[in-house]
């Protein structure tokens, strides 16, 4: 059933929500978060500040903004007890947008093209789709349920978090809080994405240290630089292996941050495969590359690895029940599925690692962590209606 898609009333709410939401600045701060400061940004209180009070006027009352900043809503059946074994469904999008590109001053530019309507950012700064399409999904699908009272459904959970474009947006996620049988992150990109597969994913450190002296001295003193260490490493590696060679289930090494001076350089790389195997043979190519490089100019490297989030495809298989569940409610929207894997990650990842199986499906935005990032209405509309399909009885 399409509850809201062919109600031009509820889409342009849907609109107007999501053209408020990417306004307002959730940037987290990857520095930051790696520092272990948690949410990364202040920003990212102000957007859940306000979607506490939106839930509240909704009137759910079971809503709690954590310490963490971690936002939970809990919405009881409509059921009669004696069918209280209905699954509880936990609905989640990250309130945080990546700071590759600058979120702060967005100036949706809205668009219509033939039967859609089109939301693009001004050129200037990404739009914020990624995940405040999502976002503006589950308050719809919440804003209808409370505005027809009729529809029966059983207990639904919210949670809104921070953090997740910096990998860290399950760190201090209160399971302890949450009741859901299975989860689902409304994360996705083109209409009919259906996801329960990602990457294997591991962040890489690459230290080098030189040797500083006088540079018109260099050679007498033996000065070795850190910064062409740096450089040397980053050129060497394959460049087969960079994302923009890949594609599929291919997976990459990618240099993010480099920063270097005469005595000491680091460099930051994401790993990314589909098979722990493929991981390790990534590992290898990094710490091969930095020996070389010492073998070749001298000085020390320090290389160290870190386990970000695992392919959720396994856990996912032994909860069949749930892709199943969510196959049937894209049929009922008239939305051909498209399983494909997940390029990337997301919050349901680590969440399937701790036990609440959750894929991911589609937003409706595309060209994501981009200046030209854009939202197409009409697939947002289509994820809503899903959700409502997916919690309704």
């Amino acid at each position: 059933m399409n509850y809201i898609y062919n109600n031009e009333e509820e889409k342009n709410k849907m609109l107007e929500r999501f053209c408020r939401y990417v306004k307002i600045w959730s940037e987290s701060d990857s520095n930051a978060a790696e520092k272990g400061i948690f949410p990364s940004s202040e920003c990212q209180w102000d957007f859940a500040r306000i979607l506490e009070n939106e839930i509240k006027n909704l009137g759910i009352k079971d809503v709690c903004l954590d310490e963490n900043c971690y936002l939970i809503a809990k919405i009881p059946s409509r059921i009669e007890k004696e069918k209280e074994s209905i699954p509880t469904i936990l609905l989640m999008a990250h309130i945080d947008t990546v700071d590759e590109v600058t979120g702060k001053n967005v100036n949706p530019v809205i668009i219509k093209e033939g039967q859609d309507t089109i939301v693009k950012s001004d050129g200037t700064t990404l739009l914020g789709a990624d995940d405040k399409a999502g976002v503006t999904a589950i308050m719809s699908t919440l804003a209808y349920l409370q505005e027809h009272k009729e529809i029966k459904h059983g207990p639904i959970e919210i949670m809104f978090s921070p953090d997740e474009e910096t990998g860290h947006g399950m760190d201090k996620v209160p399971l302890e809080k949450l009741n859901a049988d299975f989860a689902i992150t409304v994360d996705g990109g083109d209409i009919g994405e259906l996801e329960s597969e990602c990457f294997n994913a591991f962040a890489a450190s690459v230290k080098f240290t030189g040797k500083a002296c006088h540079t018109g001295n260099a050679k007498a003193e033996g000065m070795i630089n850190a910064a062409t260490l740096a450089s040397n490493f980053v050129a060497g590696l394959p460049h087969e292996k960079s994302p923009e060679c890949s594609q599929g289930y291919q997976g990459f090494i990618s240099p993010m941050e480099i920063t270097a001076s005469i005595e000491s350089s680091e460099i930051q790389l994401l790993l990314r495969a589909f098979t722990m195997e493929e991981i390790e043979e990534e590992k290898k190519i990094i710490q091969d590359k930095a020996n070389e490089v010492i073998k070749q100019f001298g000085g020390n490297v320090e290389v160290t690895f870190k386990q970000q989030y695992l392919n959720m495809k396994d856990k996912m298989n032994e909860h069949p029940e749930v892709m199943q569940t969510l196959r049937k409610a894209f049929k009922d929207c008239d939305v051909e599925i498209k399983e494909v894997p997940i390029r990337g990650g997301t919050d349901g990842s680590r969440l399937t690692e701790m036990g609440i199986p959750t894929p991911n499906i589609f937003t409706g935005a595309h060209e994501f962590h981009s200046r030209k990032e854009w939202l197409s209405l009409n697939q947002m509309a289509k994820a809503a209606d899903i959700l409502l399909n997916i919690v309704t009885k």
